[in-house]
């Protein structure tokens, strides 16, 4: 039994890489060009990915929200493991970065499971709540700017039905979450919100350190 986690080193890393993952050529190849980006650090790790797509997959999920898209790897993982039928709502604000992805998501052949809404996503959640869809939701992914992560939790807590899981990523934020010394904004945020999903009786919650830290939190 182990008590605590293990050594995670570049050299272990490639191990599980080839031997731990399936990945899908379309995002092997998302994921190296992304790597090319100044903001490369912004895309999920691999691991991360087969995860969201095993979870999808358990779930027999149909229906999807991601916030915060980036280049569309995310959106890919979890695209590739719904039915052909299934669907993820995609919301970010830059044409430029989701581009790249929408090139993947024909490459692999799901694209018409990925609904690109442009734009703030706080209304763009506001408007699936308008449109009655309150509760309809298997999943949600939230990724996006971490000032906005209470209000986007809390919009997806209603968007979710019973049951169903909210991923949350960069939790740990680098290890900044337990640093007196760093209070930005981004920092405070992300504090605020797992201190109250760790006491939010809504949900069942498993934060795991992959990735920079990762929330799952099943809705009750």
């Amino acid at each position: 039994m182990s008590t605590g986690i293990l050594n995670y080193t570049t050299n272990l890393r490639d191990y599980l890489w080839e031997k731990g993952i399936s990945e899908h050529p379309a995002l092997k190849e998302l994921r190296l060009e992304t790597a090319k980006l100044p903001q490369s650090m912004m895309q999920i790790c691999p691991e991360q990915g087969a995860l969201m797509g095993n979870l999808i997959r358990l779930m027999s999920a149909k229906r999807t929200i991601e916030i915060g898209t980036f280049t569309g790897y995310s959106a890919l993982a979890v695209a590739l493991a719904l039915p052909e039928d299934g669907e993820v709502i995609a919301c970010d604000i830059s044409k430029e970065w989701t581009s790249m992805g929408k090139e993947k998501w024909e490459q692999a052949g799901v694209a018409h499971k990925i609904s690109l809404k442009l734009g703030p996503a706080l209304e763009s959640l506001d408007a699936l709540l308008a449109e009655g869809q309150e509760g309809s939701f298997d999943f949600a992914f939230i990724d996006a700017d971490k000032a906005n992560y209470p209000a986007y939790y809390e919009q997806c807590i209603r968007l979710v039905r019973k049951g169903g899981l909210i991923a949350i990523d960069n939790v740990l934020w680098g290890g900044s979450v337990i640093d007196s010394e760093r209070n930005d904004e981004d920092t405070k945020a992300i504090r605020k919100l797992n201190e109250f999903i760790a006491n939010d009786k809504r949900v069942s919650v498993s934060m795991v350190p992959i990735g920079d830290g990762l929330t799952l939190a099943v809705i009750n």
